[in-house]
């Protein structure tokens, strides 16, 4: 009897064994693969969900591109080729002028180069009113030429009189000349 219960010790070891063996070498490694290819495959789903999502953005995207290029137009036709930036702001002058803004000062700054276009900084000075000055802004991004207004400064009179004293930086462009920069 002691014989047979050794022996049965010894198959319940080895099948002990076994299933350790089977477990930590065939079941948990395959477990792991599969909550693995589950992720990757959650996340293929969560992609294509994604882009089919996108994909019907796009019309949208593309309608607000067109009207965006519409209202844009050709940018660089408004850059001229030539500086001839005096004439630009002699035209400056002549909007002021013919929207009854006060005390002009028109200052050009030093010019910036760049490898396409330069752009020589510009600081206006004005007094008017409100509606003028607003006036004046629209027209001026009106012109065939590129500005960039860059900071504007508008403060109240002193005597409160409904003048408003104009302070603005802006930016004129042109195109570099080939091989500069």
């Amino acid at each position: 009897m002691l014989f047979r219960d050794k022996r049965q010790i010894t198959i319940c070891v080895i099948a002990a064994v076994i299933v350790c063996v089977f477990v930590l070498f065939g079941y948990l490694p395959l477990r792991s693969k599969t909550i693995a290819a589950k992720k990757a495959k959650a996340e293929r789903a969560l992609t294509i969900a994604k882009g089919t999502a996108d994909a019907r953005q796009l019309p949208l995207l593309e309608e607000q591109l067109l009207k965006l290029e519409a209202r844009l137009g050709d940018y660089e036709a408004n850059i001229p080729a030539q500086r001839a930036h005096g004439v630009f702001l002699q035209r400056i002058a002549d909007l002021m002028k013919e929207h009854d803004l006060n005390e002009q000062e028109i200052k050009p700054g030093e010019e910036i180069e760049a490898d396409r276009f330069n752009c020589i900084p510009v600081r206006m000075r004005c007094k008017g009113k409100l509606a003028q000055m607003s006036e004046f802004y629209r027209r001026l991004q009106t012109q065939d030429r590129l500005v960039r207004i860059e900071k504007v400064k508008l403060s109240n009179d002193n005597s409160y009189s409904g003048q408003v004293n104009m302070e603005t930086e802006a930016v004129v462009y042109y195109r570099a000349k080939v091989g500069q920069g």
